[in-house]
């Protein structure tokens, strides 16, 4: 029972991750004035799509949001209950940008700690993070009809991979995969969030 508390809370943070991720592409939905449907599919592929992509790539068949029905279930209700309070986030500052930021870091740490686990190497699993942190908003943002702010000069990838990073360290120093987890996810939490209001940004071209 002991050592399935780490993996019971992992698999805890991730459904938390893809709720915020889901109210964040549901909120969109709702500023783009789509119908409850286009919110509830905006909630959904903001939630899974980037998780997707990692099992894909690291050979988790089939991928986990698939083959558990209970995250599309719990974006599906981030969906409808944004649809009905929208209001209640309308009240925050950025809602969309800070619960991305949340699941920005929660899946990017958990990514990372996933691909560890399939044996890739520290490289690859960081990739795999980040790959995992932003695939979701990408689509979201192109199915909006907006630029992906991954390709912005916002901090926003890189926060993740400064998280990844995170992770892997408390990897190679054998920390629980809870504590190093959670470090990277609130690392990259942090500097999103400070990018959002301090106007952080990488260089641009001239």
């Amino acid at each position: 029972m002991h050592t399935d508390a780490p993996v019971l809370f992992l698999h805890a943070i991730n459904l938390i991750g893809i709720f915020v991720f889901a109210v964040s592409g549901a909120m969109r939905g709702v500023r783009s004035q789509l119908d409850i449907f286009g919110i509830i599919v905006l909630a959904v592929v903001t939630a899974v799509f980037g998780g997707i992509v990692r099992d894909v790539l690291i050979g988790a068949i089939p991928p986990e949001s698939i083959a558990d029905w209970h995250s599309v279930a719990l974006a599906v209700f981030a969906g409808v209950f944004v649809f009905f309070f929208h209001r209640f986030f309308d009240r925050l500052q950025h809602p969309v940008l800070l619960f991305d930021a949340a699941g920005l870091g929660v899946f990017a740490a958990t990514g990372t700690q996933k691909a560890l686990a399939f044996g890739l190497s520290p490289f690859m699993a960081a990739v795999l993070g980040v790959i995992s942190g932003v695939g979701g908003g990408m689509v979201r943002d192109v199915l909006s009809g907006q630029v992906p702010v991954v390709l912005r000069a916002e901090i926003y990838a890189s926060a993740a991979a400064l998280g990844c990073v995170l992770v892997l360290a408390g990897d190679a120093l054998r920390l629980p995969p809870l504590e190093s987890t959670l470090a990277g996810a609130a690392l990259t939490f942090f500097l999103r969030t400070m990018a959002l209001y301090r106007h952080w940004s990488l260089p641009r071209a001239r």
